[in-house]
C-alpha cells in the first residue's frame, strides 16, 4: 500500500500521528485477536463436547430402536429457544439459556408405559443437538471476527507501520537534503558578497 504524502512540515506531523494511532492500536488488537483465538477454541472444544454427549446417548437408546418405531414423532417439537446476547472481545454472541419444549396431548392408558420416558429422552437429545449447534454457530462467528482482527494486525505491522515509517524517513531525508542545500546556497552567497566587497 503506497502511502501518499507531501514533502513538507504539515505531511510529517500528520504521518507521525498516523503511525503513532497505529502503534497504539497495535497491542490491543493482538490482545483482542489472541482473546478470540482462545474463545473459538472453548466454543469448538464446547461443540466437540456435545458431539461426544449426543453420540453416547443415541448408542446407550440403539437397543430400543426397535420400540421408537412405535413412537410418534410429531408429540415433541421445540416451543422456543431462549437467547442472551454476550459480547466477547467486542463480537456479539448469542448465548443458549433454555430451550421450551411443547409436549402433544397423549392417552396414558392407550399407549405403552415408556412413552414418558421417551418423550424425556427426546427433549434430552434435542437440547443437546441444539446446545451443539449454538457452540457451532458461536465458533464460526468468533473465528470470522479472528480472522478479521488477524488480517487488521497484519495490516499494521507488515504494511501500514513500516510504510508509514517509510514515508516519515523521506520526508525527513528531503527536508535535510534541502536544508543543507539552502545552507549551501547562503554560503555561495555569502563568499561572493565578501569577494565583491573586498574588490
Amino acid at each position: 500500500m503506497a502511502i501518499k504524502f507531501q514533502y513538507n512540515k504539515t505531511s510529517l506531523q500528520e504521518l507521525n500521528k498516523q503511525l503513532k494511532v497505529r502503534v497504539r492500536a497495535l497491542p490491543t488488537i493482538k490482545n483482542k485477536e489472541s482473546a478470540l483465538r482462545m474463545e473459538v477454541k472453548k466454543a469448538k472444544d464446547a461443540a466437540h463436547a456435545r458431539d461426544i454427549e449426543l453420540e453416547k446417548n443415541i448408542q446407550t437408546y440403539a437397543s430400543m430402536s426397535r420400540l421408537w418405531n412405535e413412537f410418534d414423532t410429531g408429540l415433541v417439537k421445540v416451543k422456543d429457544v431462549d437467547l442472551t446476547v454476550k459480547k466477547i472481545a467486542g463480537v456479539r454472541i448469542p448465548i443458549l439459556n433454555e430451550v421450551k419444549f411443547e409436549i402433544g396431548s397423549y392417552s396414558l392408558f392407550n399407549k405403552p408405559s415408556w412413552y414418558a420416558g421417551g418423550i424425556s429422552v427426546i427433549q434430552n437429545l434435542a437440547r443437546i443437538g441444539i446446545e451443539r449447534e449454538f457452540h457451532f454457530r458461536t465458533m464460526q462467528l468468533l473465528d470470522h471476527a479472528r480472522r478479521k482482527t488477524t488480517q487488521k494486525v497484519n495490516l499494521y505491522e507488515k504494511v501500514q507501520i513500516p510504510g508509514y515509517e517509510e514515508a516519515i524517513m523521506k520526508i525527513k531525508r528531503f527536508m535535510e537534503d534541502e536544508e543543507n542545500l539552502s545552507k549551501s546556497a547562503q554560503k555561495i552567497v555569502k563568499t561572493r558578497q565578501t569577494m565583491e566587497a573586498s574588490l
